[in-house]
């Protein structure tokens, strides 16, 4: 393989140039233009003082559509494309952070450094990946060749970014988690958590067992356990929106037409020589395959072409979501070979403009006048919506990064441009916006009562429960006076948190491996119900018979995610205490 081919073929990897431990990326991007970093009249925001361009911000979205597009053969849609801008900001804003924080503590990689990465006994796997050969050895001459001939300068200036820049955050990472250490105590303890087992018996007591009619509680109560429990009900910043609609599904004359087009191909199919540039031509929704297939398994869909002779096309199906038509190439006795021409039932041009001119208007009255009334003046039904901070499912919507995003922007009142959804356009009012924090006590009053119903439920039980022990000292005599029958489970692990034939139920799973052997306990409470157990049987790990490797990977393991969930933090602090600067809201409307 040649080399710029390969290049080519590596071109997605070469620009992720920042995949570094902790996965952030695109710290370094328009590499040879020197000026895209540059604040511009349209900036669209700033780190910490650090412009973030418009130029930047839309290369890395580009990079996304054309990767996109090249994978799927399609263009990104509207809510795929505000879903990548979304992650592009995150990223960019992630990125010179991360810069910034590596130029504070002077974290540099020296040339010989750089060297040993490209030429020394372990080269880095970016090189090992361009420059490999196929028994697994490097090409040291294709190495030489492209980092000094003029040839391929770009090439090695986008090579040595990339090595810099990942020994860069890897010095940073090691920097970062340097002081976390797992022991082999902690080792040891993971392994025995992974590996005991038990079996046990258990009888349980659902708290519905409490009449409801004993439970009173009072508002003294109510507050007390709200007042004790208000982390249990917190809000995220959420908003509220009034919004109307207008479909762009095909009309009855869009698939009328979409019909005809595909009666006026059948000629054309008929006597192409070549199906497949015909179908590619035409835009065939479905692909040409080629292939024959045995007529006792041709899908329902397609049995028609069984009546046309080879050669011949059908007339036009309606396949439900497409049309098509299909042509019999080839058949014998028992197989036949066929090309489906088919087009997708989509709104055509015209429904899409006469859609977007009416949401265009409904958005520029709306600003001059009252939404809702102008809403009305043009008999639209008025929906409202649902939307949480950082959630793209919208209540009365569905999912939709494009509405958060305007949501999240914009202050009440405002009104959005047309938003283009799936199978429809919406124009949206902002209308409430409330700010994260604590839910009110009356909001959540009849939650609260229900938390409290349970707790007052659960001591009344464990109580009975308590009274009945001191009577019946085993699981049988008690299953017997209490008319419950015990259930017998067996290969619990200590990371289930299902018990079978009670449901999830983890405390109770944690609480059991807590007991010895043939140990029964009290009341033990659970997530629906109290239980007595008794453990019947437990299986432990040798760990002096265990393989050291095991060891080694579950110590690899335990470090990979300390550092991830540490290096998660860390950065979410360095978002929480940087100077962000956000003006897509205006710059990008």
């Amino acid at each position: 393989m040649g080399v710029m081919t390969k290049f080519r073929d590596n071109t997605g990897v070469i620009l992720w140039i920042l995949i570094g431990s902790f996965g952030l990326l695109w710290v370094v991007m328009d590499v040879f233009d020197p000026n895209a970093l540059m604040m511009g009249p349209r900036s669209l925001g700033s780190v910490n003082g650090e412009p973030i361009s418009y130029e930047e911000y839309n290369s890395r979205v580009q990079y996304y559509s054309n990767a996109y597009s090249q994978q799927t053969g399609q263009s990104m849609n509207p809510e795929l494309r505000a879903a990548y801008e979304s992650q592009v900001w995150e990223e960019i804003v992630s990125a010179k952070l991360l810069e910034q924080k590596m130029d504070e503590l002077g974290i540099t990689v020296t040339d010989d450094e750089l060297l040993d990465m490209v030429y020394g006994e372990n080269p880095d796997p970016l090189i090992r990946q361009y420059f490999q050969r196929e028994d697994g050895t490097i090409d040291r001459f294709m190495v030489q060749n492209v980092l000094s001939d003029e040839q391929y300068s770009q090439e090695a200036i986008a090579i040595e970014l990339q090595l810099r820049q990942k020994r860069r955050q890897e010095k940073l990472s090691n920097y970062i988690t340097s002081g976390l250490q797992v022991t082999q105590t902690e080792i040891e303890r993971e392994f025995i958590r992974r590996n005991t087992f038990a079996e046990l018996e258990y009888l349980r007591f659902p708290f519905s067992d409490v009449d409801e009619s004993t439970i009173q509680v009072s508002d003294v109560e109510l507050r007390s356990y709200y007042n004790a429990n208000k982390e249990l009900y917190t809000q995220e910043k959420s908003y509220r929106a009034n919004f109307v609609r207008f479909s762009i599904l095909p009309t009855t004359e869009d698939s009328a037409i979409i019909r005809e087009e595909l009666e006026n191909l059948r000629a054309d199919f008929a006597t192409t020589e070549n199906d497949s540039v015909f179908l590619v031509l035409q835009q065939s929704s479905t692909p040409y395959n080629g292939i024959s297939v045995d007529k006792d398994d041709l899908r329902e869909e397609y049995e028609a072409v069984l009546s046309v002779e080879q050669g011949e096309v059908t007339d036009v199906l309606d396949l439900g979501t497409s049309a098509a038509i299909i042509k019999n190439i080839s058949e014998d006795r028992n197989t036949i070979q066929f090309a489906v021409m088919s087009r997708i039932y989509e709104a055509l041009p015209a429904t899409l403009n006469e859609a977007g001119e009416k949401a265009d208007e409904i958005q520029y009255f709306a600003e001059e006048n009252d939404f809702i009334e102008e809403a009305n003046r043009a008999e639209l039904t008025v929906g409202s919506i649902f939307a949480t901070d950082g959630n793209t499912f919208i209540s009365g919507l569905g999912n939709s990064q494009q509405v958060l995003d305007f949501l999240s922007r914009s202050e009440v009142g405002d009104i959005s441009a047309p938003i283009e959804l799936s199978n429809e356009l919406v124009v949206m009012q902002l209308s409430e916006v409330t700010e994260e924090g604590y839910r009110p006590l009356e909001e959540v009053r009849s939650q609260v009562e229900a938390a409290v119903r349970t707790e007052k439920r659960k001591e009344v039980l464990q109580a009975q429960i308590q009274e009945w022990l001191t009577q019946h000292n085993d699981l049988a005599s008690l299953s017997e006076a209490t008319n419950k029958s015990i259930e017998t489970v067996d290969n619990v692990s200590t990371n289930s948190t299902v018990l079978r034939g009670a449901g999830r139920e983890p405390e109770v799973i944690g609480y059991a491996f807590g007991m010895e052997v043939n140990e029964r306990s009290g009341p033990v409470a659970g997530e629906s119900a109290i239980y007595v157990l008794h453990v019947t049987n437990k299986t432990t790990p040798n760990l002096a018979t265990t393989n050291p490797d095991t060891f080694e990977n579950i110590r690899q393991q335990l470090e990979q995610e300390l550092n991830n969930e540490y290096l998660s933090v860390w950065i979410s602090q360095l978002k929480a205490e940087a100077d962000i600067i956000d003006n897509r809201s205006v710059l990008l409307q």
